[in-house]
């Protein structure tokens, strides 16, 4: 098995990326809000009519589990990965509707070796959800843990 393509010190602070492009199915939204988030507004067009925003909306947290299909097929799922150490914020900005397509902005805020463990290092990101329009839809700012490539070394 080929070692992953990326580690620690392909990341560093400045770096930025755009990738995806997902279409959020009608379907996938409703069966998302029926098992993890069954509020009217993400269940059907006639409860959402009478919510705040009047029309079928995604769950923001389907909008979130998106960004990560979209972070492990870009590059997170080819790494070494050691986890994410939580997130700092998440926020959701716009509504997502079916039919819209969403990609990713990621920008390296910060990356650091840890102190109490050389053998990885911690990288900082922000991501913001972008639809097809270019406007941010989620934005979310957190750590991440990556084995070092040069572990030995250290």
């Amino acid at each position: 098995m080929a070692a992953p393509r990326y580690a620690y010190e392909d990341f560093r602070p400045g770096d930025r990326d755009d990738y995806g492009g997902l279409v959020v199915e009608r379907d996938e939204m409703l069966a998302f809000a029926r098992e993890f988030d069954p509020q009217p507004m993400h269940l059907s067009e006639e409860a959402a009519r009478a919510s705040m925003l009047g029309e079928l909306i995604a769950s923001g947290w389907q909008t979130a589990a998106l960004l990560m299909r979209m972070n492990c097929d870009r590059w997170l799922a080819d790494s070494t990965s050691q986890g994410s150490l939580g997130v700092d914020s998440l926020e959701w900005l716009r509504p997502v509707r079916a039919g819209d397509r969403l990609s990713v902005r990621s920008e390296v805020l910060a990356a650091r070796v840890s102190a109490s463990r050389p053998d990885r290092g911690i990288v900082t990101f922000r991501f913001e959800v972008l639809n097809q329009n270019g406007e941010t839809v989620l934005r979310q700012t957190g750590p991440i843990m990556f084995g070092r490539r040069d572990a030995e070394a250290a």
